[in-house]
């Protein structure tokens, strides 16, 4: 049956445990799916799943990247996780992927449809906005291409000259969406739009001949949700316990590192790998302030609080963004390789209630398809469940998904709006119109003054006849 089980979901929901659970009870094994928990010596920054937690259970590509080791592109990342899943069905066993570099997941999940895959896998990223989620994916080729390390507004000018459909798509704050549009330029000689129309139509074609976007054929989709405000008030208590258990040495270590080497006249580059781990770039100025010579213990203190309360902001803000990517990018694969079936929706915002909300359910699912059983519908697992899902279709019923994203640009209030849908709203704001009249009384008493100084004109020209 070649079955693969992924779990997917925001930090701090429980994907972890899920896994170990189902791996206890189906003889499976565990690979890695977050980029940050790769890394070797940081298992409280990464949030690593403690060893005395993994009820024995093998967990692949986990604690196994030095800090000096180049971050793993996508494409890396998916050949050693699709060798892992080959390796682990030879022994028989069950392999489940855990995600939360969700982009790595959906990677593994659909096959490729890129077209000149073979120019653009050297870039890393396959698909068409995987940037969205990480710059530790973008390879170095600004040394190639210097425009690449020009400002925004010079690079966005460049893609309107070559590609002017990518440009006319994102929002001139879209800095890295500009720049990976200009890179797929520049590495493979051909517009990105270009590449992305055929690759919608691979997609379409591949629908048509019922050749399936999945990988794995029998693939369940496990997304481990929990309503927001009990998941901020987890994710807070989670950041107090991290720094109980040693956050504040782990994140000296790192700092230390940078030192040493920049002591050694060596720069790290600080924009990918583990640097942009959350619980790290938020202490930077707390360590900065520690090597101060005049520095007191109450500053330090303070802003050492300062810091953990950006490292609680920026861990929610993570869940969001999580959460975004699994409601549109993996919800849109699913839905163009028409699998919505496979994706199930189990409800962790009462961990007391795990056995009934998630243990239970997650195994007689897993088990029916193991048994080449009819699975339940996902509406049916929980009321939070039927709730997203039916908001979810709803909206995308109403979305013309086959419609590219659009920008518009307000000349008179001098605004910038991504989608018909904002285009829209703006249009009919309070805002806009007020614009509109202030711009129309302007254009009166222009022309109310133009009138003036050709009366003006006329009178001087008259006197001037006579």
């Amino acid at each position: 049956m070649n079955p693969l089980i992924a779990v997917v979901g925001a930090t701090g929901t429980g994907k972890s445990k899920l896994a170990v659970d189902l791996a206890s009870r189906f003889n499976g094994e565990i690979i890695n799916g977050d980029a940050m928990q790769m890394y070797r010596g940081l298992p409280i920054i990464t949030n690593q799943i403690p060893n005395e937690e993994r009820n024995g259970i093998p967990h692949h590509l986990i604690s196994c990247v030095d800090l000096d080791t180049e971050a793993w592109r996508i494409g890396s990342f998916k050949k050693e996780a699709l060798r892992l899943i080959q390796d682990i069905r030879l022994r028989g066993k069950l392999p489940i992927l855990v995600g939360g570099t969700h982009y790595y997941t959906q990677a593994v999940l659909f096959k490729e449809q890129l077209v000149d895959k073979e120019k653009t896998e050297e870039g890393g990223e396959e698909g068409e906005e995987a940037e969205e989620s990480s710059t530790t994916d973008l390879p170095s080729t600004s040394a190639k291409w210097p425009i690449l390390d020009a400002s925004p507004e010079i690079q966005l000018q460049k893609l309107r000259e070559v590609d002017p459909v990518m440009a006319g798509r994102w929002h001139p704050k879209d800095t890295r969406k500009i720049r990976r549009s200009l890179e797929i330029y520049l590495q493979t000689g051909r517009p990105a739009s270009e590449i992305y129309a055929e690759q919608k139509l691979l997609k379409k074609q591949a629908v048509m001949k019922d050749e399936g976007l999945l990988r794995f054929e029998n693939t369940l989709i496990l997304w481990v949700h929990a309503e927001k405000e009990v998941l901020n008030a987890r994710l807070d208590a989670r950041v107090d316990d991290m720094v109980k258990q040693g956050l504040m040495s782990e994140a000296q270590k790192m700092s230390d590192y940078l030192q040493d080497k920049e002591s050694q006249g060596i720069t790290i580059d600080q924009t990918r790998g583990v640097w942009v781990s959350i619980g790290f770039k938020e202490l930077a100025p707390y360590f900065a302030a520690v090597r101060q010579p005049d520095a007191n213990e109450k500053d330090l203190e303070d802003i050492k609080q300062s810091c953990i309360e950006f490292i609680r902001i920026a861990t929610r803000q993570y869940g969001v963004s999580q959460i975004k990517w699994i409601r549109n990018k993996l919800w849109r694969a699913l839905s163009e390789a028409g699998v919505m079936r496979r994706l199930y929706i189990l409800d962790s915002s009462d961990v007391s209630e795990w056995e009934k909300c998630i243990a239970q359910p997650s195994e007689n699912i897993v088990q029916s398809m193991l048994d080449n059983q009819p699975t339940p519908d996902p509406k049916s697992l929980s009321e939070l469940a039927s709730t997203v899902l039916e908001a979810r279709e709803e909206q995308m019923r109403a979305k013309n998904t086959d419609e590219p994203m659009k920008c518009f640009t307000c000349d008179v209030c001098r605004k910038t709006m991504t989608g018909e849908e904002q285009w829209q709203i703006h249009l009919r704001g309070h805002g806009h119109k007020r614009a509109l009249k202030a711009k129309a009384k302007r254009a009166e008493r222009d022309a109310y003054l133009r009138g003036r100084e050709e009366e003006e004109k006329a009178r001087r020209g008259d006197l001037d006849v006579k």
